[in-house]
């Protein structure tokens, strides 16, 4: 089949689109420039490269259409004028599978756990979430009033080398990594009960594959693409202290005395959105209707990027 991935070049395009082209699809990665992927691969070298940007080109979604492809892998729409846009060319291509990338965002706060994909009562915390939501929303009544044939797949924490991963704070700073690695205190916002759920991009990228290879089952579904673990941050900040060798000393602060420790209002933020949604993910569907089976679990994605910090000397270890 003939596959084009938007945002090709991306965190998981990196390990979708080998994927694909191993398995002997021919393969169109669709990028706003000429960045290399995470991990070099010489499948790339059977890979059409097209050079489109989504925000700048107004027929961006004609020339997907124009491709003449049978699936789409939309791994970069962010609203939902995007998402009509694109579905509107599609309609009159032989298009048979467009799979969506969503995201957790969309799920916003927890209720019950493990999260439902196929909720409709969802509740995002911010923008992001919001439209990836209405996405979500549009392309399920596409499916169920003109057949549009759509795959939603919300990834979790994306993760892996290369990539800015959560910490034990909940957002990217390198802070907290370093600090256990020196051996030093850590305080951590609330009671640490917080939890997060990485996952690896290969396996974000294994889903979406997966979907592909079976399609009659993933068509008008929505799918979490996780490893099936959570973490709290206490449990995240305890695991670091192992990982570097050093005895932990965790202790805790409430949210307003803890944001103002950090003193960062952008991370406090990004901590707020992460851990003000916690929640955790099975992947029973995923497992039932694809034959999802992640490769990583989310301790062993978190040493693998945290490794990979160390190797780049980002996070300097004595």
């Amino acid at each position: 089949m003939k596959i084009v991935v938007t945002g090709g070049s991306g965190h998981i395009g990196t390990y979708l689109v080998p994927m694909l082209v191993n398995a002997g699809h021919e393969v169109v990665s669709v990028t706003r420039g000429q960045a290399n992927p995470y991990v070099s691969d010489p499948a790339w070298q059977r890979v059409e490269t097209v050079q489109l940007d989504r925000q700048q080109d107004p027929e961006f979604a004609e020339k997907i259409a124009a491709l003449d492809p049978d699936v789409v892998v939309d791994l970069i729409s962010f609203t939902l004028k995007e998402t009509q846009s694109i579905v509107s060319a599609l309609r009159q291509t032989r298009c048979s599978h467009y799979l969506f990338c969503s995201s957790c965002w969309a799920h916003g706060r927890a209720e019950v756990l493990p999260l439902n994909p196929d909720s409709i009562q969802k509740e995002p915390l911010d923008d992001y979430g919001k439209e990836k939501f209405a996405s979500e929303q549009f392309l399920k009544a596409e499916y169920r009033e003109h057949h549009f044939p759509a795959t939603i797949i919300m990834p979790g924490q994306i993760s892996g080398p290369g990539w800015a991963i959560i910490n034990p704070w909940g957002n990217t700073l390198l802070t907290p990594f370093q600090k256990i690695a020196n051996g030093e205190p850590i305080l951590l916002p609330n009671f640490g009960m917080e939890t997060l759920h990485h996952v690896h991009a290969y396996d974000v990228a294994q889903c979406f594959f997966q979907a592909i290879g079976h399609r009659n089952q993933a068509l008008g579904e929505s799918f979490d693409a996780a490893s099936g673990g959570s973490i709290t941050l206490y449990g995240y900040a305890k695991l670091m202290y192992a990982y570097f060798n050093q005895t932990p000393q965790i202790d805790f602060l409430p949210w307003r005395e803890w944001c103002a420790y950090v003193n960062d209002k952008a991370a406090c933020e990004h901590t707020y959105y992460h851990i003000a949604r916690s929640g955790s993910f099975d992947v029973n569907k995923e497992q039932r209707l694809l034959d999802y089976q992640p490769r990583y679990s989310n301790v062993e994605t978190i040493k693998i990027a945290v490794q990979n910090y160390v190797e780049r000397g980002l996070v300097r270890v004595n």
